[in-house]
């Protein structure tokens, strides 16, 4: 495994997470979009692995009343398949336990079987279909969610 540490996200954050952005999505969040999430949300919660000096993945999460919904989860393509992901979503879940929660949800797009496979390591559940949920190209959206987070 390589060496990183994980870190909470910050302003100073926010370019690299950008970037790892729009490498990911083909409709990304804007740096404005960001900026809010840390400033004025108070529900939202952000990991960043840093690696080098140098940010190479991101997670987050909003914490609404006493359920988690992962936002998104990316890691820069330069550094996919070194398990970063699986930190990501283990450390989501550990904020999940330490907020007390009581279960996870997520949507997912439904070709993106990395990612779906990936959060059904962790117990998420495939629940339902949100129909045409990505605006950009009307794809739809799995819906799950897990239930045991401790």
């Amino acid at each position: 495994m390589i060496d990183f540490k994980v870190l909470d996200m910050t302003l100073d954050h926010v370019d690299e997470v950008v970037v790892i952005e729009k490498l990911s999505f083909k409709t990304p969040w804007s740096r404005d979009a960001f900026i809010s999430e840390l400033t004025r949300n108070k529900c939202s919660r952000y990991k960043v692995i840093i690696i080098d000096n140098r940010v190479v993945a991101y997670a987050g999460l909003w914490v609404m009343l006493d359920e988690g919904h992962i936002t998104n989860i990316a890691v820069h393509p330069d550094y996919r398949g070194f398990g970063l992901g699986n930190v990501l979503v283990e450390e989501l879940i550990k904020l999940s336990r330490d907020e007390n929660l009581t279960a996870m949800t997520l949507e997912v797009r439904v070709n993106n079987l990395p990612a779906i496979n990936l959060y059904k390591k962790y117990g998420f559940k495939e629940t339902a279909i949100r129909k045409g949920y990505y605006h950009d190209t009307k794809e739809d959206a799995l819906i799950m969610w897990k239930y045991d987070i401790n």
